[in-house]
């Protein structure tokens, strides 16, 4: 019974499945005309295509998408001002650094 019952479950669900593809064409058949809607809608979809790709710009060398970020200089030693407390270190093993 449950192999009946599996047998049509897959009947039942590789009907549609199969009716969703299109016909592969044998070796040797001749391609059907198209309709003169399906003309015009291929001519539409390459006009759109040519259109998108028409909006892309174009590449103008190199880019370096941190350039803002970056600077073109080294980087400048963080100022001290005179007023700013010095730390002391905890760890007892570090000497004090001379001024």
């Amino acid at each position: 019974m449950r192999i009946l019952f599996t047998a049509i479950m897959v009947a039942l669900l590789a009907g549609p499945a199969y009716a969703q593809d299109k016909p592969v064409p044998r070796y040797g058949d001749v391609d059907k005309e198209k309709s003169p809607q399906e003309k015009q809608a291929e001519r539409d979809a390459e006009k759109a295509y040519q259109r998108s790709l028409g909006n892309i710009p174009e590449k103008a060398g190199a880019t370096d998408p941190w350039g803002t970020v970056r600077s073109d200089g080294p980087p400048k030693p963080a100022a001290t001002s005179p007023t700013a407390k010095k730390t002391k270190t905890t760890s007892g093993t570090a000497a004090p650094k001379p001024q």
